[in-house]
């Protein structure tokens, strides 16, 4: 049976979200993490705490009660071949920024979306150390703590070029090969001064979240985020508020306008009344090799 946005209460679910992201927040505020009892996953710097296998018990239950029909995807119960598809799914991280949670540096959120035919239709990303609450439904708008329309700027400048540009990036854990070449070559291309050859962006920022990256962009105090490896965990919910903000999404790498939200390859642009399409294909031609993940 196909169901269509329209016969789904958005307004119920994104509410039902929002609650359920302030209850993980006050789960986050009561842990005490420590990079002592952290343990890890893939490698050192891929982690998971008690919080966030918490955390996602809770959503999950607490989601499975109220919406027994409708599918679920979550980091810490992700298994290898678990796909999205077109079935009404919920998507959570329970804890975007581990790394940071466990450092205790402040850049962490709990990241949920809601997805129809693998389009994010519901976001809601809530980082409880700075009380910043961003929201979007489909068709309604982006909003910070539910009142500020995003982006905060009535009037968003022009884009004007990668030279004036604040551009996101992370690490990520993949630390070795073929796409780890591919990052940091381009990290140095983009950062680099027009003499060597590259793009010298105003700066290069890496805040640990791709959640509150994509927030950032929306918000429009960040004017790109370029990423590979992340899951459609840590994008479902920033992409639809990035949309509703006047954003775009392309993929990381060049030439394809149309992503998908668990293709693992991003380029995220703030909302502007010119030069987004500009700056996407000048970001593209900084990027150095091509990146290679497995959906």
């Amino acid at each position: 049976m196909t169901v269509m946005s329209h016969e789904l209460n958005l307004q119920e679910i994104h509410d039902f979200l929002v609650e359920l992201a302030k209850r993980a927040g006050e789960m986050v505020l009561a842990a005490n993490p420590s990079t002592l009892t952290a343990d890890s996953k893939k490698n050192s710097s891929d982690l998971v705490t008690e919080t966030d296998k918490a955390i996602e018990k809770m959503v999950y239950s607490q989601l499975k009660a109220k919406y027994v029909n409708y599918e679920f995807l979550g980091e810490e119960t992700y298994k290898p071949g678990m796909k999205l598809t077109d079935a009404p799914t919920f998507i959570c991280d329970p804890i975007d920024g581990t790394i940071n949670f466990v450092h205790a540096f402040p850049n962490v959120c709990i990241s949920l979306g809601f997805t129809l035919k693998k389009k994010p239709v519901v976001g809601v990303i809530y980082n409880p150390f700075q009380h910043r609450l961003f929201t979007a439904i489909r068709g309604r708008g982006a909003y910070l703590n539910l009142t500020t329309r995003l982006p905060l700027k009535a009037r968003p400048e022009p884009l004007t070029g990668l030279s004036s540009a604040l551009v996101a990036v992370e690490w990520g854990s993949d630390r070795s090969g073929h796409n780890w070449d591919t990052k940091f070559k381009t990290f140095r291309r983009l950062a680099g001064s027009a003499e060597d050859g590259g793009a010298m962006v105003h700066s290069l920022r890496c805040m640990g979240s791709a959640a509150l990256n994509f927030c950032a962009v929306a918000a429009g105090y960040v004017d790109a985020f370029w990423e590979g490896g992340c899951w459609a965990w840590d994008v479902a919910a920033g992409w639809i508020i990035l949309e509703e903000a006047g954003g775009i999404i392309v993929d990381a790498n060049p030439g394809n306008w149309e992503p998908t939200v668990d293709g693992r390859k991003y380029l995220a642009i703030r909302a502007a009344p010119s030069g987004q399409k500009e700056i996407i294909e000048e970001l593209w031609g900084n990027v150095v090799g091509t990146l290679h993940y497995t959906p």
